[in-house]
């Protein structure tokens, strides 16, 4: 069965993380004895004699079983992206390989093909080594740097660093990487003294931090060369093919389980940091509402103990960190999301084990006033598309499953008498395709759900045939950012069909199918197929536009496909036959005049809006500032504006003012929120009211003759 695989699978990144270190340096005391350590020669790396036979397998499996294997030949031009990608995993941050360095690797960008094809690693060992013994020598220069003392630093310079280097050129020489790591380290040290450090508390943490680093990069195995520039060679198909050695093997495998007794994050590496990718439903981070997608990990400890700095660790060891047994407590020092430079804060979290019955779709009964009338809506939440393999395997009849669990709440919201229905698939990313399509057959008689093309340009139709369906009264479905795959292949499916409202914010765009395949060491997932609506459009990149959007409070710019370097871009196949209603799309013009109408005024909704432009804001920024009286102005301003839209939102719902930014960091989101205080579950709700006062008005006029376009813009 293929794997519907979702952002909240991608546990591994790039295993070596880039240590674009932001650093500092104090004058240390005599009996702290931090004197930077005598340089060390770096140990050169070869490949194994396994890794021959690795890499002549992984490149005759993506050769027939990746997807787009037909237009991916091992020739010149993909030599050169690979030489790109492989210095892009590397040195992504243009912040430790030179001018200089860059072109006398020059001579492997076309050579990468050939020893590929006849198992050669050693090109790929010699940049490797190279990268290795620039990263030990500026981990060096940052000790050296440090232990010169930090009172000289100027922090009222009038100088800013750029955030994004990605397309910076490469420093011309040494003497240009130092100006830059100069600045580096000056930007970290301001950053600390903003969130209240003293000069020789920053450096004994960085010291620590750095030798640290510094003894973990001499620590740097053949497997881990070989890992990386493996990744490099499959990112040149798809961002989610990647080969895992036998170690990320293991945490992939323990994730995909979910047996993981954690807090339920999924987390990726970015430069040297940690970030948060994704919470898994129910899971203890997302009960705790303390930990948001984006969000940087930079310290980890355990209960009461120390923090231990983790910025620039390898992903696997974070992770290892972080997890625990059930019931104990973890520290995570963060970064929020949108805070560049910014004040970081201290949460916990009670590791716990995600039970499946946790992440079971759940009904919840909204009751509203609606043209003078008292009109019940029903709203189903489904954290993921879930299904009890063992149990369907034995035969069990009461096999837990997503369809099963909604099939049985929809009997028991009409036995409520509800008048109409609200799925809610918010943050959920995914899970079964056999789950996505049989719930897509609850709501429509019969017909195809979804299209599946594999490597082979061959066509599947999934459909549903019973000719019955479990709800056939008015529906809509909302998305988010969050939402992924499974659930864009089933509000994809009910936005053709015009069966419901699609309702929220562009959807995160992965349709793909990946694959596992066993290897002689370690596996490779590979993208075997790809997912097409039944009008023929692709979920991929693009995802499920919705019919009536909500403002995004996501960042679009690091969450989604479209964030992926490479991604598999949009396309269109021919599309397959299906029935219409051909009600809604008449209606949502009206829809949407009257939901803008409702929403200018509405508190919440002018909250959420002012989120999502100064997500946007931030995003813009391209440089941090390294003057102190300016940064400190900055986070002024932006803690005063937090508190100022807060207490804003507050006013309107007749809650206490909070004093300080210090108490909304504080306040932990109630996940046993009533639903009714959801706004945009409530204007979802509302929509859908709208849409059958509509739909009757429409009815009535043809029975009088009156056109329905008429009705329409009343």
């Amino acid at each position: 069965m293929p794997i519907i695989q979702t952002t909240r699978k991608i546990v591994l990144g790039a295993l070596l993380a880039a240590t674009t270190v932001v650093c500092t340096a104090a004058t240390e005391k005599a009996q702290l004895a931090l004197s930077t350590p005598a340089p060390v020669p770096v140990a050169t790396l070869s490949p194994l004699d396994v890794h021959q036979q690795t890499s002549l397998t992984i490149v005759e499996q993506l050769r027939h079983a990746h997807y787009l294997a037909k237009d991916r030949r091992l020739n010149d031009q993909l030599s050169s992206r690979i030489f790109e990608k492989y210095l892009a995993m590397l040195d992504g941050g243009k912040a430790y390989f030179t001018q200089e360095d860059v072109a006398a690797l020059e001579k492997y960008r076309y050579e990468l093909d050939d020893a590929l094809r006849h198992g050669k690693l050693e090109p790929a060992f010699d940049i490797f080594n190279n990268f290795q013994s620039r990263l030990v020598n500026r981990l060096e220069f940052l000790l050296a740097e440090l232990n010169r003392g930090l009172e000289s630093l100027d922090f009222e310079a009038p100088e800013a660093l750029a955030i994004d280097r990605e397309h910076a050129p490469w420093p011309a020489n040494d003497a240009g990487l130092d100006v830059y790591w100069r600045k580096r380290l000056k930007a970290a040290v301001l950053s600390m003294v903003l969130n209240g450090k003293e000069l020789e508390e920053i450096q004994t943490l960085l010291t620590k931090r750095y030798k640290n680093r510094l003894r973990q990069a001499k620590q740097t195995k053949s497997e881990d060369a070989f890992q990386l520039y493996v990744n490099a060679f499959a990112s040149t198909y798809d961002p989610h093919t990647q080969y895992f050695s036998p170690r990320t093997s293991r945490n992939f495998n323990i994730n995909m389980s979910l047996s993981l007794e954690g807090i339920g994050a999924v987390l990726r590496s970015e430069d040297e940091y940690t970030s948060v990718v994704e919470l898994v439903p129910a899971g203890p981070a997302d009960k705790s509402g303390r930990l948001s997608p984006s969000d940087r990990i930079i310290s980890v400890g355990q209960g009461a103990g120390p923090l231990i700095d983790v910025v620039g660790w390898p992903l696997d060891d974070v992770v290892e960190l972080i997890r625990g047994p059930k019931g104990t407590e973890v520290r995570l020092e963060i970064i929020p999301k949108g805070a560049e430079g910014g004040t970081s804060r201290v949460i916990a979290i009670t590791r716990n084990r995600v039970q499946l019955e946790e992440q079971a779709a759940q009904k919840k009964v909204l009751t509203f006033d609606h043209g003078g009338e008292t009109q019940k809506i029903g709203v189903i939440g489904i954290p993921t598309f879930y299904v009890d393999f063992k149990a369907v395997q034995q035969g069990d009849p009461n096999a837990k499953s997503t369809t099963r669990d909604v099939r049985r709440l929809i009997s028991e919201l009409k036995s409520e008498g509800v008048d109409g229905l609200v799925i809610d698939l918010r943050n959920n990313g995914g899970g079964s395709l056999t789950e996505a399509e049989t719930l897509t057959g609850l709501f429509i008689k019969s017909g195809p759900t979804v299209l599946v093309k594999s490597a082979d340009r061959r066509r599947a139709i999934y459909s549903d045939n019973d000719n019955k369906s479990a709800w056939d009264g008015p529906l809509a479905v909302m998305v988010n950012r969050l939402s992924a795959s499974a659930s864009e292949i089933f509000a994809g499916a009910i936005q053709d069909y015009e069966r419901g409202i699609i309702i929220g914010s562009q959807t995160f765009g992965k349709g793909t199918v990946q694959t596992l395949i066993p290897l002689n060491r370690g596996q490779l997932k590979v993208t075997a197929g790809k997912f097409y609506r039944v009008s023929g459009q692709s979920t991929q990149h693009q995802g499920i536009i919705p019919d009536i959007e909500f403002p995004e409070v996501y960042d679009v710019e690091r969450i989604g496909e479209s964030s992926l370097d490479g991604a598999m871009q949009w396309d269109k196949i021919d599309p397959t036959t299906y029935p219409r209603s051909r009600q809604i799309r008449p209606l949502l013009a009206e829809l949407q005049a009257r939901h803008d109408e409702r929403s200018a005024d509405d508190p919440d909704f002018r909250y959420l809006r002012a989120l999502a432009l100064r997500s946007k804001e931030n995003n813009g920024r391209t440089h941090l500032s390294l003057n102190e009286a300016e940064r400190r102005k900055e986070k002024a301003d932006d803690d005063a504006w937090r508190l100022q839209v807060e207490n804003t939102l507050r006013s309107a719902k007749g809650e206490p003012a909070l004093e300080s930014i210090e108490a909304l960091d504080d306040e932990a989101r109630d996940t046993d929120e009533d639903p009714n205080k959801d706004a945009m579950l409530r204007e979802t709700g509302t929509i859908l009211l709208d849409y059958m006062s509509l739909s009757r008005q429409v009815a009535t006029a043809k029975l009088s003759g009156t056109t329905s376009s008429t009705v329409a813009v009343n």
